[in-house]
């Protein structure tokens, strides 16, 4: 049985001092996996509790953890706050996948989310007496911006959807569209309100993987192994 002064949470397996201050996070686990075998030097892995896979290991010199939140503002609101409250967890990167909005954006650009809108409840427990405008860090994002021009990437910085709705049965693009929302994803208000309520950092960096207008789509195999741009952007903030 786990100690759990030791596992401080009952989803994470990692004691305390086994994950790093900041923390690259994805929705797949196995695109967690592949990045720690293709960027970290030693990896050592320090979760598998719901095969939500987690290794720390060494970049440039610099310790970072890697691990996956799964789909979803639930999942990662669960992970993100257990990472911050009880892993001492300072800064977490989010890279994943985005639907496009935007006629510039197409498959493989890069959005950087400055705002992550979104139709979930998830804000509703802080009691504000108003509507939460869930927000990055600045320095995170300018220097992911900063990153973008150095490799020559093709990228945006705006406000993103955090839908809680895959499968809607009344798509509201053309709304979000209109008011400037560049991509859809699942995760980044939740990640970004975690942040401000414990104090700490988050950015949200995503791959365009298929665009809501034209139907441009990827491959399953493509979302785990080829989106590595976002990845070396992340990786030049640690």
């Amino acid at each position: 049985m786990n100690n759990m002064a030791n596992t401080p949470t009952p989803h994470i397996g990692a004691q305390k001092g086994e994950i790093a201050e900041t923390v690259i996070m994805a929705g797949d686990p196995l695109r967690i996996k592949f990045i720690a075998e293709n960027y970290l030097e030693n990896p050592v892995q320090f979760n598998s509790v719901r095969n939500m896979l987690g290794f720390t290991g060494t970049v440039r010199g610099k310790r970072v953890s890697v691990m996956g939140h799964g789909m979803g503002i639930p999942s990662i609101g669960i992970y993100t706050y257990e990472l911050y409250h009880f892993y001492g967890v300072k800064t977490i990167i989010r890279v994943g996948s985005a639907g496009s909005y935007d006629p510039d954006l197409h498959l493989g650009d890069l959005v950087i989310a400055m705002g992550a809108s979104t139709d979930s409840n998830y804000g509703a427990q802080y009691n504000l007496p108003g509507t939460y405008a869930p927000i990055a860090d600045f320095d995170l994002l300018r220097r992911a911006a900063a990153s973008c021009e150095e490799h020559g990437y093709h990228y945006k910085v705006g406000n993103v959807l955090s839908s809680d709705v895959f499968y809607s049965a009344n798509p509201q693009t053309e709304k979000w569209r209109q008011m400037g929302v560049l991509a859809v994803e699942m995760e980044a208000s939740a990640l970004y309100m975690n942040a401000a309520y414990a104090g700490r950092k988050a950015l949200v960096i995503c791959t365009i993987s298929d665009h809501i207008l034209t139907g441009e789509v990827t491959t399953p195999e493509e979302r785990q192994t080829t989106f590595n741009h976002m990845v070396e952007v992340a990786l030049d903030l640690i």
